[in-house]
């Protein structure tokens, strides 16, 4: 009697493409696509939980020392006198603009991050720490093309340092194990964590672009003028103005974000094949 053949294995098939759980991706071929709507999906839900601090950082920001009287005296202050010319949903105005923007941006982050990271994976489905930023830096950078502002491109390397971070705090938890699922809570944690990095670095950069897009912004020449005047006028620390609430808002972001869209690719991988 004959006996059977060997079932055929491809050569090119990895331990990630098979086994389930959110600690490694699955559905090879679909992976980016679930990032997409995922990180999608992530976005919208994301910006509307967090733009009351984004509001609050952003008129804190245009708050000028230079011009004249100060309208706020603090983030509290500002919170109280919008919401008793405005009422609570004065936190509110220009939510729309954020929400159309915000959706494409975590959209292809994220289907970016899932695509470079399934072409970078070893065999048991761990990434190298330089890999690892590389695809966050991949992610950034597709972000900055396809569906950011080209005032914003540089923020590229600003997610790279989130994904970096991420990445490397679940490798440590996970000991080398890419298959074991990390809670929701410690992604949270972990997410506050890389929130936090990329703030101290990104900040100088938004506040200029905030004064660029600002009522006053016809009084600056170009974007080194307004980099240089707000030095001469008002000092080194007028380049970190906002950090308090833009600090709060982003720690929750990342937060946010990771977890749900954590959430999402552990139930797309369960009903999606």
């Amino acid at each position: 009697m004959d006996n059977p053949s060997p079932a055929y294995r491809s050569p090119f098939l990895r331990p990630w493409m098979s086994q389930s759980g959110a600690a490694a991706p699955s559905g090879g071929g679909n992976i980016g696509l679930k990032g997409i709507i995922a990180g999608g999906i992530t976005g919208g839900i994301e910006i509307c939980i967090t733009f009351p601090t984004e509001y609050v950082k952003t008129q804190l920001q245009l708050d000028e020392k230079g011009a004249g009287k100060r309208q706020y005296n603090g983030i509290v202050d500002c919170v109280k006198k919008t919401v008793s010319s405005h009422g609570v949903l004065g936190l509110y105005r220009g939510l729309s603009v954020l929400l159309y923007g915000s959706i494409p941006k975590s959209a292809c982050r994220f289907g970016a991050f899932e695509q470079f990271k399934k072409h970078s994976v070893d065999e048991r489905g761990n990434l190298s720490p330089g890999k690892r930023l590389l695809c966050g830096l991949g992610a950034g950078v597709t972000e900055a093309i396809f569906a950011v502002t080209p005032m914003e491109t540089v923020k590229g390397s600003n997610q790279a340092m989130r994904f970096y971070v991420m990445e490397t705090c679940k490798d440590k938890y996970r000991g080398g194990d890419p298959t074991k699922p990390v809670p929701k809570l410690l992604v949270g944690v972990f997410g506050g964590l890389a929130g936090a990095v990329s703030v101290f670095g990104n900040t100088p950069i938004d506040v200029v672009k905030t004064r660029m897009q600002g009522l006053e912004a016809s009084k600056y020449k170009n974007t080194f003028d307004c980099f240089c005047r707000i030095w001469k006028n008002e000092g080194p620390r007028a380049f970190y103005k906002g950090t308090v609430p833009r600090l709060s808002r982003v720690c929750l972001d990342v937060a946010i974000t990771f977890m749900i869209y954590d959430t999402f690719m552990e139930l797309f991988s369960k009903v999606w094949k």
